[in-house]
């Protein structure tokens, strides 16, 4: 929307999600004003900077970043004063949002944009009663943004094209990898993906199929390795060989669209949580989620290297 280019980035909400998205932006060599009502938030940002910095140098920082390029400023109005975009990482809730992006909106020029990074929350309801309606965008990270690359762009029907398109030029310049949901939905596409997978994982614990930890280890040991180089349709493209998708169409689909019918719809009773709840601790083995953050980012760190290698 704006021909000038974008430097300086107001990050309001700086929870977990804004804070790594501000470690990302300084990886970039962008300029971040912060802003969030918890008195801890300055502390939580300074601290997912200063850890997810080496992480960020191995990945391919700019030249001209710098992990202290930050600010805080409580009061969002005046935090958005000068800013090129705006990453809004408020908590999930309309009731949250709405007043929020109402009043940075008003207090912005239109050709800025303001993305949210909602996970299911529908733009068309975003925008409401905000000035300019047409530059607010949801800009869907994934967790932790600062290491995962995937940001889904929703424009809804009330966001203009020239906004959308923005906001994928904005995050593919700055080395995420933005894709554009065409119909607005909730969850999206990724969440629902995840949704989907979840429900039936939680299905075949109920009915007894696997354990919790069996039925992880069928995704992390097996088909989620090709996931993390390629998605399922291009999965089953390579699945039916040398004739591609449409020989998996002929050989292959009757087969798997057979098993669709017994695909679960569980409920959730407390007695099915708790058994969830304790096959989880049973495969954590007593790791902290600290910990087991930790291991997983190293781990995600050395599958991005690997990847931009290959």
């Amino acid at each position: 929307m704006t021909t000038n280019p974008i430097r300086r980035i107001g990050v309001i909400g700086a929870g977990t999600i804004g804070a790594s998205w501000t470690a990302y932006f300084l990886s970039r060599g962008l300029e971040v004003v912060c802003s969030d009502p918890s008195p801890g938030a300055p502390e939580l940002i300074r601290r997912m900077v200063e850890n997810a910095w080496p992480v960020l140098a191995q990945l391919g920082a700019t030249a001209d970043a710098d992990p202290s390029r930050w600010s805080f400023e409580p009061d969002p109005v005046t935090a958005v004063q000068g800013v090129d975009f705006v990453q809004e990482s408020a908590p999930e809730r309309y009731e949250v949002k709405l007043p929020l992006l109402q009043a940075i909106s008003a207090a912005l020029p239109p050709a800025v944009i303001i993305s949210s990074s909602t996970s299911g929350l529908l733009v068309s309801r975003l925008s409401e009663g905000s000035t300019h309606p047409e530059r607010i965008v949801i800009g869907h990270p994934f967790n932790p943004p600062h290491l995962i690359p995937l940001v889904e762009v929703v424009g809804g029907s009330t966001a203009s094209e020239a906004a959308v398109q923005g906001a994928i030029a904005f995050y593919r310049a700055i080395g995420k990898h933005p894709i554009k949901v065409m119909k607005e939905v909730p969850g999206h596409i990724s969440n629902r993906l995840q949704a989907a997978l979840w429900r039936e994982a939680v299905h075949l614990v109920a009915e007894g199929v696997g354990s919790v930890a069996d039925v992880d280890a069928a995704i992390s040991e097996g088909p989620g390795l090709r996931w993390a180089l390629m998605g399922p349709h291009a999965t089953f493209h390579l699945a039916g060989g040398e004739g591609g998708y449409p020989a998996f169409m002929h050989h292959l689909m009757p087969a798997v669209t057979s098993w669709w019918p017994y695909l679960g719809n569980p409920e959730l009773t407390p007695e099915l949580q708790a058994r969830l709840i304790a096959g989880v601790a049973e495969e954590v083995g007593g790791q902290t989620t600290r910990d087991l953050a930790a291991a997983r980012d190293a781990r995600l760190t050395a599958l991005l290297v690997a990847r931009a290698k290959a």
